[in-house]
């Protein structure tokens, strides 16, 4: 779905580098968006990038669809990850959240986020693909560093992928970590990170494989793959030695910066 240039963005910003990246490209394009930053999630450095920002705590959705309508968005990003730990905290739900979380069978990442989605859908907004201003930051097809996986990690690549599809399609996680064609972790709430060092501490110094996938049918309006240079950074103290990901489904946060880091740990990279 394409920006307009008739209606107004409003970029709801979560954790990490996403909503900062999106900021200066779109920025770069000549758009000013409207920042919602989350109290409990957002970067407080984020008042510094954007003009204007409003801050709102995750349970305020009557306050943030009457913020919508106030300033007559027509058209909405999500940038940046929200805990999926904040499913079991304390903060209060407003009326409209409470009831909305009542009504559903399940809470895990799509159910969550795809209810907010359509609430918002719901209002006349449309709701964007999160990669509009990031396209260049996808992962290619193919290696992407210097050195390709051995015929060893290209095996455990293919088993991995066929263990993350399964997990993502349950909507569990969406990383696993190989060692010789056995799954020595899976992701569930803790994030890519904390799997890799739970393996690293099983695996007693194994080489190991991380797959990061997309879900079957990813909606690329929220919970795109993410990478980063401290993924590079935990894999290379872990012995993890391959890193494989959905081409054009996944983004490279600081793309040149993560490839010249795997480079020098010998790290492989590839695009599925």
């Amino acid at each position: 779905m394409p920006l307009s240039t008739d209606l107004r963005l409003a970029i709801i910003a979560g954790n990490g580098e996403f909503p900062f990246l999106v900021l200066k490209e779109a920025r770069a394009q000549g758009v000013d968006p409207l920042v919602v930053a989350i109290k409990e999630e957002t970067s407080p450095d984020i008042e510094r990038e954007a003009s204007r920002v409003h801050w709102l705590s995750l349970g305020e959705a009557l306050k943030l669809f009457e913020l919508f309508r106030s300033e007559k968005i027509g058209q909405v990003l999500l940038a940046g990850q929200v805990k999926h730990r904040q499913i079991y905290s304390s903060i209060p739900p407003d009326s409209l959240m409470s009831q909305t979380l009542s009504q559903m069978h399940r809470r895990n990442t799509d159910t969550l986020i795809g209810t907010f989605v359509k609430m918002i859908e719901d209002m006349g907004i449309e709701v964007l693909d999160s990669t509009l201003f990031l396209k260049h930051l996808l992962a290619g097809p193919g290696t992407l560093t210097r050195r390709p996986p051995e015929e060893s990690e290209q095996a455990d690549v293919r088993y991995g992928r066929e263990i993350a599809k399964k997990i993502a399609e349950l909507d569990v996680g969406q990383t696993v970590v190989v060692a010789d064609r056995a799954c020595v972790a899976v992701e569930a709430m803790e994030g890519t990170d904390a799997t890799i060092e739970r393996a690293a501490a099983l695996s007693n110094g194994k080489r190991l494989v991380v797959v990061k996938v997309s879900k079957p049918g990813q909606d690329m309006r929220f919970d795109v793959p993410v990478v980063g240079v401290k993924t590079i950074r935990v894999m290379a103290r872990s012995n993890a030695r391959t890193l494989a990901v959905d081409a054009g489904r996944t983004l490279l946060f600081e793309r040149p910066r993560l490839l010249e880091e795997a480079d020098a740990a010998g790290i492989a990279v590839v695009g599925m």
